[in-house]
């Protein structure tokens, strides 16, 4: 059985969704026996690698709060947002600045159904359905153009997604775009998968491409290379659970800095600005 959209897209209960199960490992309830299914694989047969998950979950948290105490951006669009879960962007950022505005963009409808009963009531807040693949199509579309000013900086959020789009995607140039469009003082949040060049990292990448016929763990120098002519903020790029730590959720809060494990080294964070 195939659900609708108001926009014409199915939800296709029988395939996967990365998004339903990056939600199933976050402890949701959107999602279906088939996105169980894979998310069992790494519960089982990759013990502790739910923790990138969760450590990349923390680490956009932290940055979309750091991104407005520290600085006078009240935009967002969230591209490859997944399904809505506790501390959303727009939760943490109008938390902190109520007039924050957040456009939520997926190729997955099935987030365009949630993320619109979610947010039904909140005006500052839109939902799109576009691939992050094609920029322009975000870029132009009438409920970014509705919520998003582009003369005033914008907070553009690739967390975990690009490791979804393969070399001959041109992650790159997704970024590129984005940056050519956006005012100086703008600010890149990137978090991406990270190759360890060890049995961990291979097995998980087997089990996305075998999956989704997708996924790339890149090196920390092909990473910041995505964020070519933007300037990295310390701490630079670095495991998620090290990015800008605070007491609360410190891996290491209160008892010395202890050794991350494998998995929390496989996910990495970093914040960039576009100078003047």
């Amino acid at each position: 059985m195939f659900a609708m959209t108001d926009e014409g897209s199915t939800i296709d209960p029988t395939k996967p969704s990365i998004a339903r199960v990056y939600d199933y490992l976050l402890g949701g309830k959107d999602h279906y026996a088939v996105d169980r299914e894979i998310g069992d694989i790494f519960k089982r047969d990759l013990p502790g690698s739910v923790a990138i998950a969760f450590a990349n979950r923390a680490a956009l948290t932290r940055a979309v709060r750091e991104i407005v105490t520290g600085t006078d951006v009240r935009q967002f669009i969230d591209l490859g947002s997944g399904l809505p879960t506790a501390d959303n962007v727009h939760q943490v950022a109008q938390r902190h600045a109520p007039q924050c505005r957040v456009v939520y963009v997926d190729t997955d409808p099935q987030v365009l159904v949630h993320g619109r009963a979610l947010l039904e009531q909140n005006e500052r807040t839109r939902v799109v359905l576009a691939d992050v693949r094609n920029p322009e199509q975000v870029r132009t579309h009438p409920d970014t153009t509705e919520l998003i000013d582009f003369d005033r900086p914008v907070a553009v959020m690739f967390s975990a997604i690009l490791h979804h789009v393969n070399d001959d995607e041109d992650p790159a140039g997704i970024v590129r775009y984005w940056r050519d469009h956006v005012p100086a003082g703008s600010y890149f949040f990137v978090s991406h998968f990270r190759s360890g060049d060890n049995p961990e990292t291979r097995q998980a990448e087997a089990v996305l491409h075998k999956t989704f016929g997708r996924g790339r763990w890149r090196t920390d120098e092909e990473i910041a290379s995505l964020l070519d002519g933007l300037e990295i903020l310390d701490p630079g790029i670095v495991p998620a659970p090290r990015w800008r730590p605070d007491a609360v959720d410190s891996p290491w809060a209160g008892k010395g800095e202890r050794e991350l494990t494998v998995w929390e080294h496989l996910i990495v964070a970093g914040l960039a600005r576009k100078a003047a």
